[in-house]
């Protein structure tokens, strides 16, 4: 698979830099011209999957987050990484309205919200390694 064009960036762990993630994933995928509808799902797919990553990965302590943007013939591929706690039973997680913080009051939706906005989405994680989330959308505008 040849990319025809990639980026990376990597900022702490901080819930503040969830929006620079969400603009510069954007930034970088306007070059592909796709709809207004295809910028805010793959925004509020990037939302979750960092905003995960700064809760439970880290749980709010720091620690760096590597988010890397590609794409290829039709499809764009994001994949963001922390090096936190990692995901003791991804199923359950992937289950909606599951959440291990509760006391947070967090809703459980984080990986329905990616795997409704994204074609496709695999996770690895290792306990006390991290996690990495790999998201794929095919874009109109490349078909």
């Amino acid at each position: 698979m040849e990319y025809q064009n990639t980026m990376k960036i990597s900022f702490i762990s901080k819930s503040q830099n969830e929006g620079f993630a969400r603009v510069a994933v954007a930034a970088f995928i306007s070059q592909l011209d796709p709809t207004l509808e295809e910028i805010s799902d793959i925004k509020t797919a990037v939302s979750e999957a960092v905003t995960n990553a700064v809760i439970h990965g880290y749980e709010n302590s720091e620690g760096m987050i590597n988010v890397s943007c590609s794409f290829f013939n039709n499809t764009v591929e994001i994949v963001i990484e922390d090096k936190g706690k990692g995901i003791e039973d991804i199923s359950k997680a992937r289950e909606p309205l599951y959440t291990s913080k509760p006391e947070l009051e967090r809703s459980g939706m984080g990986f329905t919200v990616m795997e409704t906005f994204m074609d496709e989405i695999e996770i690895e994680s290792v306990r006390e390694k991290g996690t990495a989330i790999r998201m794929r959308k095919k874009l109109k505008s490349l078909e």
